[in-house]
């Protein structure tokens, strides 16, 4: 089957309830997260923040749509596994961990078993790909983003 698992870590020149409060937004995600093609709230917990969402994501042959829970252990961690979608399983993280001097240790991890279907379609250097893009990249485009100000 094809799985596409990888991590990536930036350290990040912000404070870590700064950068938290990027990470825990993820609506604002599909903004500056290469790949994330759209996000929509399902559901919200006493804070209102998303909990479930339907995520679309590019696959490069195909949009891909995924139903995922995320789980708030702020500020030092957000995670999310999918609870159904056209792959056979998605977990993920965000980790930070807080440097002193207004820095941040920011990783991303995440676990994808695109199924045996998906598996058939995307294969090879198409898998690379994707890891990049959807792994490789992410702690970069989060420093980015906290650097950038927006």
């Amino acid at each position: 089957m094809g799985t596409i698992t990888g991590s990536s870590t930036a350290e990040i020149d912000a404070p870590l309830d700064q950068v938290w409060a990027l990470v825990e937004d993820v609506e604002s995600a599909p903004e500056w997260q290469g790949g994330l093609k759209g996000l929509d709230s399902l559901d919200r917990d006493n804070q209102g923040r998303t909990v479930r969402a339907e995520v679309h994501t590019d696959g490069k042959v195909r949009t891909i749509s995924s139903t995922v829970r995320f789980t708030y252990d702020g500020p030092t961690r957000l995670s999310w596994t999918q609870e159904k979608g056209e792959l056979k399983s998605v977990e993920g993280s965000w980790d930070l961990e807080d440097l002193g001097g207004d820095r941040t240790r920011a990783t991303y991890k995440l676990e994808v078993d695109l199924g045996r279907m998906l598996s058939l379609v995307i294969r090879g250097p198409l898998v690379d790909l994707l890891r990049d893009m959807l792994v490789g990249a992410r702690a970069g485009e989060l420093k980015q983003r906290i650097g950038s100000g927006s």
